[in-house]
């Protein structure tokens, strides 16, 4: 039996609502059960104030939970406060302390994976939390450095982009001198490893240029030379399928209509601005590397709409099918 752990994320904003709307649409599956990490109480009363009526039971251990089942865990010792101002500190705190809990489970064995909703790092940060991201996190709770972030997104005619990361949450200005050959290396390899994850038929990897044009020789930039090329060519030397460094401008067109099956972009809106562009309302983001499968929505807190009951779950289900997905196949 395949259970699947949810944790709840930053409770001011629409993390609660889209969890639940989400579940509510697969429960009829009844090819997973699912463990939320959260606040019961909160969770029970906005099920209730959604007329969702999903079925919500107290978590009696592992292996309790069965498929088509949702269970709710507070590993809090204090319960939240009832009113929480949007980007508290305390629903920040809370976030993590779910997030390691979810970790620490997947870890483990007891869950099959990890679907996680989106939080405030700028809360948690004046909570006094050391926090870049739950990707860096969770990569942290996992002993392990051999990382990436893929975002993947189909558009309403079924187009994939399935963008990997070689830096993610680094200043524009210092992104030079965080891609390394090693990194780039990475996530060429990750990219090419997600692709047979998927039961995709090629594994065609294209790798961006970190300058216009792919640097033109030289003449706008010298990494291409340097450090993007020689990685590519060592890893067409191990045998993959893999182009680049080509301009990124160009590169995402042909990505889009089916040349390559995953693309390397060099930094965080280099990649995420075309996935987004195409597949914003059911982007995926997913953790390769890491020893379980995580998977999270491609959106943040959204305080703007959160509490009014008109968030879509449309990226929250897309995580949660993709992590069954994984999870079948790993099986």
């Amino acid at each position: 039996m395949t259970t699947i752990g949810i944790s709840l994320g930053d409770i001011t904003g629409i993390g609660s609502e889209v969890t639940l709307k989400a579940l509510a649409e697969e429960r009829e599956a009844r090819d997973a059960g699912f463990l939320i990490l959260g606040d019961a109480k909160h969770l029970g009363e906005l099920n209730r104030s959604l007329g969702l009526n999903l079925p919500l039971q107290d978590y009696a251990g592992a292996g309790s939970v069965r498929a088509g089942e949702v269970a709710v865990y507070e590993p809090l010792a204090k319960r939240l406060p009832e009113k929480l101002e949007k980007g508290s500190t305390e629903a920040g705190l809370a976030a993590v302390s779910w997030l390691r809990e979810g970790a620490r489970r997947c870890l483990s064995g007891e869950l099959a994976a990890l679907v996680t909703a989106p939080v405030n790092k700028e809360s948690i940060i004046r909570a006094g939390e050391r926090f870049v991201g739950q990707t860096e996190l969770l990569s942290e709770l996992a002993k392990t450095s051999r990382t990436a972030m893929m975002l993947l997104g189909e558009d309403d005619r079924g187009r994939w982009l399935r963008v990997a990361l070689t830096t993610t949450h680094v200043p524009l200005k210092s992104v030079s001198e965080h891609v390394t050959k090693e990194k780039v290396m990475l996530a060429i390899e990750l990219a090419a490893q997600a692709c047979r994850d998927l039961g995709l038929a090629r594994e065609r990897v294209a790798v961006c240029g970190l300058n216009p044009h792919a640097g033109e020789g030289g003449h706008m930039g010298t990494e291409e030379i340097t450090t993007i090329g020689p990685a590519v060519e060592l890893a067409r030397q191990k045998g993959l399928d893999v182009s680049g460094p080509l301009s990124a401008d160009a590169l995402f067109y042909y990505a889009y209509r089916g040349d390559y099956d995953a693309v390397v972009a060099m930094y965080h809106d280099q990649g995420l601005v075309p996935l987004k562009m195409i597949g914003f309302d059911k982007g995926v983001n997913w953790t390769l590397g890491l020893p379980f499968i995580r998977t999270s929505p491609d959106h943040g807190t959204a305080y703007d709409i959160a509490g009014q009951g008109k968030a879509s779950p449309s990226s929250m289900v897309a995580a949660i099918r993709l992590a069954k997905q994984l999870t079948g196949k790993r099986k």
